[in-house]
């Protein structure tokens, strides 16, 4: 029977729940350990896990805003440091750490990502280098996909300027740092594939440290350069710096100023390229003519025309013995033709049926078919008898078959 003195399992759950959460020392912990059991709740966003050592395992919850900020995916068996608090769940009558930071250790939880992305998404061909066209010769537009503010962009258009000016530019500028970055680039790139905007875009930023250029190695604007339709140069950082957006472009250009080199042709060397083609069609041209009018000296006055005649002499009489041969071989196969045609007709003359009936023998033809024994005749029949020189018409009377 309860008393008065006894506690509810609530009110017993609240006050180690206050003992545990007001005591200083658990509000602001750092944990290190192993990490298992993990679970995404793919609804709320939060995840669950716990964490371990050889002796001991502690519940631990990440909430959703906190999840978000993470740089790469946790994994069981991964050792990690969580910063955090102790909290009571009351409901499950259990306390747990609250993790508001969590970082890998013995890795950096950037490279850590990277790594794990990189894997994923050469996992899926996404990295493929046999599956990239070739930049445009010539481009007439050329896509600028960074921000409108920084450096990157004006050494691009400074170059472009310089190097291409027949182009037209198509600026699309874009957040290239921070939360939202990576999908501000993103749905640059969609945009120009889904207008066919332009021949070849260059996609950057100037340089930074590793989380200044983190947005150009998330998934989203990974994925849109991969698939992007319009080839793409990626022109991130500076020369040692590498993202995962250098993987999936179809060229990674070391700096802006270097993609937009790529990007187009350079004005002064192709008008050097058609000086030279030039002058040397006007020396070929020059040649032909130089040719030309030497043969027209060659054949001019008197001893030119009698050569000249000579010449044409040469081939008619060229001509006249072709035309002989010609005719020579035309009889030839004329007659041979003849021959055979003479041949097959005799041998058809001697297979032929009206040899055989001037030789006294007859073809009996009853309703039109030939007679070939007498079981086709009936008393009363009338045949048609043909004679080499004549037909008769006859009454059967009597038959007789004949033993052979």
């Amino acid at each position: 029977m309860m008393t008065t003195s006894a506690l509810s399992v609530a009110q017993l759950s609240f006050i180690i729940k206050s003992c545990i959460e007001t005591e200083p020392k658990l509000r602001r912990v750092a944990v290190q350990g192993e990490i298992s059991n993990f679970k995404l709740h793919y609804q709320s966003g939060h995840l669950y896990f716990s964490i371990k050592d050889d002796t001991a395992v502690v519940k631990v919850v990440m909430y959703r805003s906190d999840a978000a900020r993470l740089r790469f995916r946790p994994q069981d068996g991964m050792a990690v440091v969580i910063s955090g608090r102790i909290a009571v769940y009351e409901k499950g009558g259990y306390y747990q750490l609250i993790a508001e930071r969590m970082d890998p250790v013995g890795a950096g939880a950037l490279a850590m990502a990277y790594e794990q992305l990189r894997q994923k998404l050469a996992a899926e061909g996404l990295f493929d280098l046999q599956t990239r066209d070739a930049l445009p010769a010539f481009p007439r537009r050329i896509g600028v996909v960074t921000s409108a503010s920084g450096a990157a962009v004006r050494d691009i258009l400074d170059v472009l300027a310089r190097r291409w000016p027949l182009a037209e530019i198509i600026m699309c500028p874009v957040l290239v740092q921070g939360v939202g970055a990576a999908q501000s680039v993103a749905a640059a790139i969609r945009m120009l594939n889904e207008r066919s905007a332009c021949d070849v875009m260059i996609v950057g930023r100037g340089g930074g440290s590793i989380e200044d250029l983190w947005a150009f190695n998330e998934e989203p604007l990974v994925r849109a350069v991969a698939t992007s339709e319009i080839p793409v140069i990626s022109a991130v950082g500076h020369e040692t710096d590498t993202t995962l957006c250098d993987f999936a472009a179809n060229l990674r250009a070391p700096t802006p100023s270097a993609a937009a080199e790529q990007a187009a042709p350079d004005r002064a060397e192709q008008r050097s390229l058609l000086g030279n083609l030039r002058r040397r069609l006007d020396k070929s041209m020059e040649n032909r003519i130089t040719a030309a009018q030497a043969l027209l000296t060659r054949y001019s006055g008197e001893q030119g025309k009698q050569s000249m005649l000579r010449y044409i002499e040469n081939h008619m009489q060229y001509c006249d013995s072709l035309s002989e041969r010609i005719r020579l071989s035309a009889g030839r196969q004329t007659d041979a033709a003849a021959a055979a045609l003479s041949e097959a007709s005799a041998r058809l003359d001697s297979l032929s049926p009206l040899k055989v009936l001037a030789r006294g023998y007859a073809v009996c033809e009853k309703d039109g078919a030939a007679v070939t024994g007498i079981d086709a005749l009936r008393q009363g029949d009338f045949l048609h008898v043909r004679f080499g020189d004549g037909t008769a018409e006859c009454e059967v009377k009597t038959t007789k078959a004949v033993e052979i």
